[in-house]
């Protein structure tokens, strides 16, 4: 088993040996001076049965039951920040500062339309989530950064786990138990269903073809990048 440290801060080798001695001498741990004790074992199972239990109420263990990603469409910057539940002024920051930009059509100017793709969507919502669970922007960059280098497939085999400081992918339910277990994963996202969740809400709101000719009209959504942009000008 392979845990993958996302934070930004070193990775901490004594975490995973720490982890791995801890189980050891729950199954192992003999009377002091007598035979080992016979109960160790069901403790253990015990403990794990809880874990599971708390993953599961969670929705953090790993199901394939996700549509195929919707590579046509992209989704004007209003339409990205309801699905996202973050502000247009996040949206536009975000993409300033290179957290995360629109991959089907970037702005070029005062008329010009952000065109978000699903999987820009979904890297929103997770920032979203991280930032409401106190994770510092320094380690949220370097997840998103880790998450970019993943297939869109694959992102959807693959649970954030934090303990509010330190961020953590894994990508099979015993990763997630064994962090609950250690106390490591007090907070969890499942991308799965993440996907599952923002599928269904774009579903009801506006969407257009990747290929269509960018327009040339400023919306409403779009207002606050026309006025900086103008602003910067004057």
């Amino acid at each position: 088993m392979s845990l993958t440290h996302l934070s930004a801060r070193p990775y901490r080798e004594e975490s995973n040996h720490n982890r791995e001695t801890r189980r050891h001498q729950h199954r192992e741990a003999p009377h002091r001076g007598g035979p080992v004790n016979e109960q160790q074992p069901e403790k253990v199972g015990q403990d794990t049965a809880a874990a599971t239990a708390a993953a599961e109420e969670q929705g953090l263990l790993f199901t394939d039951d996700v549509s195929p990603l919707p590579s046509d469409l992209g989704y004007r910057g209003p339409t990205a920040c309801n699905a996202a539940g973050i502000t247009y002024r996040q949206l536009d920051y975000w993409a300033r500062t290179g957290l995360i930009e629109p991959s089907v059509r970037g702005a070029k100017g005062s008329g010009s339309q952000r065109l978000y793709s699903f999987r820009d969507i979904l890297i929103l919502k997770i920032i979203k989530r991280l930032l409401d669970a106190g994770i510092s922007l320094q380690n949220i960059r370097t997840a998103v950064s880790h998450l970019r280098e993943r297939g869109t497939d694959d992102l959807t085999q693959v649970t954030l786990m934090s303990d509010g400081a330190s961020v953590y992918e894994c990508t099979s339910n015993d990763e997630v138990i064994d962090l609950l277990q250690g106390g490591q994963g007090v907070f969890g996202i499942a991308i799965g269903g993440v996907w599952r969740e923002i599928e269904g809400t774009l579903a009801q709101l506006p969407s257009e073809s990747a290929s269509d000719e960018e327009p040339t009209e400023t919306i409403a959504g779009d207002e606050l990048a026309a006025r900086r942009a103008a602003r910067n000008v004057g």
